[in-house]
Parts: structure tokens; sequence; C-alpha cells
């Protein structure tokens, strides 16, 4: 939970845990974000950014996934890796 701080409310703590078949790659560090929208939208273009990677290396794109949650651990979203290609 978020605590008011000097008068100010402290933005939420988003994880983005990754996915990857059936391993989980915890994110332990997090990033303060103004809502669940915006950290939907940081994970499809970080999501993006991975991609554009394994592409350039010819790495194979399948099963990976961003799980978004909170601080409190409630999932909020997914983002598969694939969604975000427009091919």
């Amino acid at each position: 939970m978020s605590k008011v701080v000097g008068g100010e409310v402290p933005m939420p703590k988003y994880f983005f845990h990754t996915r990857d078949h059936d391993t989980l790659y915890e994110d332990l560090e997090g990033v303060q974000l103004t809502d669940d929208q915006v950290a939907i939208q940081e994970a499809i273009a970080a999501a993006r950014e991975i991609c554009a990677e394994k592409l350039k290396y010819g790495h194979e794109i399948d099963g990976q996934v961003f799980e978004i949650t909170t601080e409190d651990g409630v999932v909020i979203g997914t983002v598969p890796f694939r969604s975000v290609l427009k091919i």
C-alpha cells in the first residue's frame, strides 16, 4: 500500500516478471509508474525492444510473456512477446 509522505501519495510500484515457458524470472527491482495502463504500455514497449534484439541475432521468439504485478503481487496484465510483433 502507498503511504502519504509529505502530503503526496507516491506512485505505485510495478514489477515486470518474465515467464519463458515454465520458468519465471522475477523482477526484483520494479519501477514506479502512475497507473496500471501506463505499466502495461511500458511492458509492451519493453517487449518490442527485446523482440527486436532477438530478431537481430536470429533468436526465437516463442513462449516469453511479461507478467505485470503490483507491489502486492496482484497480476494486472500479461504481455506475450509475440503479441507485440506486427509482421
